[in-house]
């Protein structure tokens, strides 16, 4: 439904700033927003470059009030201490979700008659659910999902596609699995005998607490005794892997490609960036965050952000690559003093020839 300025202003309980009648039809981030749409501006800093945009509306934060002119704005501005909270809240209005529709148990589902089935809970076509499996309430398992016998699900759960539960796994509640994941594969794990790579087997479980989400395409595996845990409130991108054994903390940010060894374990807070490899039996500590690439082979204390390979504290490494971005200066310099130093040697052997010849004449 279209919304004025003065109507997104009564909303967020704030004051227009220009003309208060000014249509939005829809929220864009601001460099796709129309003249009839509505963005934000989260630093202040950046308000020059949303007064240049095309959105005819803008949430802007108080400190960005000062450095706008009657001169240098044609735009309905909208004063908020939080201008990326109350983006979101107007994105909702204008993609409102669609009202969820239950089906129950799809007849063209298979549920083997010992499953225990929550109220509520919608089972799509072609899912599959194995002896002993135990569902909670308001859960949404999508087609081809598969969820192994003695497997067990809390409640308002929310399984996608072709979701792979092996046996024994245990979701707490509010727990979103996206397409083509796998939880509780076999771990990596052989010993070399006679030879030949002999498996070891995997007997243990994966846990994933409260409100956890996990990507498409990204696999968790099973420990070889206990539990492969994911701490509450974690969130972990697509195509992350996560060995067997980890012991995930509260709260982590797991994004893309990530990789971690067997018994890993973070702290609470903990931020990994893309591509970021843990080496086998590494803890991270509390609130660190490691950049993109990270290569991690020891334990790092928490509080710190890292970067590089192997990964370091942010101000070391910078020092490095700033060190290395010298590296063609210094090359030349060398030279230079090399071919001085040349000089200054023939000039020395030269100099003890001739006294050598006077020595010699006296």
């Amino acid at each position: 439904m279209p919304l004025t300025a003065l109507d997104v202003a009564n909303r967020l309980q704030s004051t227009v700033l220009g003309e208060p009648n000014r249509p939005i039809t829809g929220a864009a981030i601001l460099e796709d927003a129309a003249p009839d749409q509505i963005a934000y501006i989260k630093d202040a800093k950046k308000i020059a470059k949303g007064l240049e945009s095309a959105a005819g509306t803008l949430l802007i934060p108080p400190a960005a009030v000062e450095k706008v002119t009657e001169s240098n704005c044609d735009k309905s501005l909208i004063v908020v201490d939080d201008p990326q909270e109350a983006f979101l809240q107007l994105v909702a209005h204008f993609h409102p979700e669609p009202t969820p529709v239950s089906i129950g148990i799809s007849e063209h589902a298979f549920v083997a008659p010992t499953a225990k089935i929550g109220e509520e809970t919608d089972i799509h076509p072609t899912a599959v659910i194995e002896d002993g499996v135990e569902i909670g309430a308001r859960c949404v398992i999508h087609p081809g999902a598969v969820i192994g016998r003695g497997s067990r699900i809390g409640n308002d759960c929310v399984l996608y596609p072709h979701v792979v539960l092996y046996p024994g796994m245990q979701l707490a509640d509010r727990v979103v699995i996206h397409a083509c994941s796998v939880i509780g594969a076999d771990g990596f794990g052989y010993r070399q005998i006679k030879g030949e790579h002999v498996k070891i087997p995997h007997y243990g479980t994966v846990i994933i607490e409260d409100d956890v989400e996990i990507g498409a395409c990204t696999t968790i595996d099973r420990s070889f005794l206990g539990a492969t845990r994911i701490g509450r409130g974690s969130k972990i991108d697509n195509q992350v892997m996560i060995g067997h054994n980890c012991n995930i903390g509260r709260h982590n940010i797991l994004v893309s490609h990530v990789g971690f060894a067997g018994s890993v374990s973070t702290g609470d807070y903990v931020i990994c960036a893309g591509q970021v490899g843990v080496a086998d039996h590494v803890h991270i500590g509390d609130g660190a965050v490691l950049g993109a690439k990270c290569g991690v082979h020891k334990d790092l204390p928490g509080g710190v952000t890292y970067l590089g390979t192997p990964a370091t504290p942010e101000s070391e490494t910078i020092r490095q690559v700033m060190a290395l971005r010298k590296l063609p200066e210094l090359r030349t310099k060398v030279k230079e003093l090399e071919t001085q130093i040349q000089q200054l040697q023939e000039q020395l052997r030269q100099q003890l020839n001739d006294d050598r010849s006077q020595c010699s004449a006296a």
